[in-house]
């Protein structure tokens, strides 16, 4: 029960402008950017907006001392519900802390506060020379602990890793306020457990992130694009899996269908040549053009091989641009086909990308579905977007049906249920058959451990 008199005492450790309680500001948080449906129970009965970690301890003191329920927030651009307060209390929104505390240069590492935008950080990085990789589709808004919490990726994935390859510690207030203090500058550390580790992809669950300390590395003296299409998606899927085993590992390397591709051409008014059914875009890096052209050349004779339709090189960065332009902003695009759209996120084994594109083509025809696929192909992430109209009688049904056999084909395959959106809630009812029985009651002792009361983003990851 949120009282008045807790909420004097929130309001007097982070002042009275950064405790929201009117109807709106609560409905404003609410949701993120997945596709969870608006619920009026999902609105907080508070909003807190700290500006140091003494602060967030103390508000955590007090929420553990009255079992309110506390949901971590950061830019709320995460696709699976992770920010919704589904059981009221809290909505701790990190989103003003966002100073970068210290850029070690010599030791080529950053730390900074959660809320900072990824894309800031890595600008401020980028003027010293030093490069921190993961580029998440967003960001330009989402927060370097919204990034740690979901252990975010990004295009550059397939050469660079994922956050977790670049967090050496954490500062976290766990469940009761206090606060935790792990990693550090130490390449080798094995003094413990990897506590680092454990809150990296824990969706908030297990304690709240205020600064991260991130290692980097020298920035790619030269970048080069390349946009590649073809007459069929399996061709495209063919030229990337032999682009890898042949031992050419891009920056990124982005793959789109005909239904990606005709949407990006209307919206961006581009010309597609005659029987372009797939396109792929490359991002290739290194210390001078010499490598850029070796890498270029290879990757040429790779597609060649596979019967390209088309092969471009960007000749200058606003050329680049152009070539990139069709994948930017895809998600948005594709979101227009339709009433409806449930995009998902599936990592599967690399070998195995061919093939769960053609099950997932397959069960669009069973179902009747347009099935927009796009992703990162040189890791084997997938975005398979489902776009329908679920006010038609029945529709939502099959649509959920269509999820579950693509989670299915994930699985038989090798794969699992998400490579960087996490679990959050639309995940839930399919997580224990992924992980098996022994993994959710390990990791359910884990967080009866560390938040007893369970006031840590309830309702999320399992059911």
């Amino acid at each position: 029960m949120m009282t008045e008199d807790i909420k004097k005492k929130i309001r007097d450790i982070v002042g009275p402008d950064n405790v929201l309680d009117s109807e709106l500001d609560r409905f404003g948080y609410s949701y993120d950017s997945s596709f969870v449906p608006l619920v009026p129970a999902n609105k907080p009965d508070l909003v807190v907006r700290p500006t140091t970690t003494d602060e967030v301890s103390q508000v955590m003191a007090i929420a553990s001392e009255y079992e309110i329920p506390v949901t971590p927030r950061g830019a709320a651009t995460g696709r699976t519900g992770g920010s919704i307060p589904v059981k009221g209390g809290i909505s701790l929104a990190l989103d003003r802390m966002t100073k970068i505390v210290e850029l070690d240069e010599r030791n080529m590492m950053v730390t900074a506060e959660a809320g900072i935008r990824t894309f800031d950080l890595y600008n401020a990085c980028a003027a010293k020379g030093l490069f921190y990789p993961p580029d998440p589709a967003s960001w330009k808004y989402s927060t370097i602990g919204g990034n740690v919490a979901e252990n975010s990726g990004g295009m550059r994935a397939v050469k660079y890793g994922v956050t977790k390859n670049y967090v050496m510690g954490l500062e976290v207030v766990l469940a009761d306020g206090s606060i935790l203090r792990t990693g550090g500058k130490m390449i080798k550390n094995v003094t413990g457990y990897d506590l680092t580790s454990l809150f990296v992809g824990s969706e908030g669950t297990l304690g709240v992130i205020t600064n991260v300390l991130l290692r980097l590395i020298s920035m790619p003296k030269k970048r080069g694009t390349l946009q590649i299409m073809f007459r069929s998606l399996d061709d495209g899927c063919r030229m990337i899996h032999d682009m890898l085993q042949d031992g050419i590992v891009p920056a990124a390397s982005e793959i789109m269908d005909d239904i990606c591709l005709g949407v990006a051409a209307r919206r961006r008014n581009i010309d597609l040549p005659d029987g372009a059914k797939s396109a792929v875009i490359i991002e290739i890096d290194g210390e001078d053009e010499s490598s850029l052209e070796s890498q270029t050349t290879r990757i040429a004779n790779v597609a060649r091989s596979c019967e390209a339709l088309v092969f471009r090189a960007a000749a200058s960065e606003k050329e680049a641009d152009e070539l990139w332009s069709i994948r930017r902003g895809m998600s948005s695009a594709v979101a227009t086909l339709a009433p409806n759209r449930f995009s998902e996120d599936i990592p599967v084994p690399r070998d195995a990308f061919p093939e769960v594109v053609r099950r997932i083509k397959k069960i669009a025809q069973k179902y009747g579905f347009l099935i927009a696929v796009y992703g990162h192909a040189g890791d084997g992430n997938l975005h398979p977007s489902i776009l329908c109209d679920i006010s038609k009688p029945g529709e939502e049904e099959k649509v959920h049906h269509a999820i579950e056999e693509i989670f299915a084909a994930s699985l038989s395959l090798g794969g699992t249920l998400s490579g960087e959106h996490g679990i959050g809630i639309t995940k839930q009812p399919y997580f224990a058959n992924a992980v098996g029985e022994v993994a959710v009651r390990t990791m359910k002792a884990v967080k009866a451990a560390l938040d007893p009361k369970g006031i840590l983003n309830p309702g999320k990851i399992w059911l």
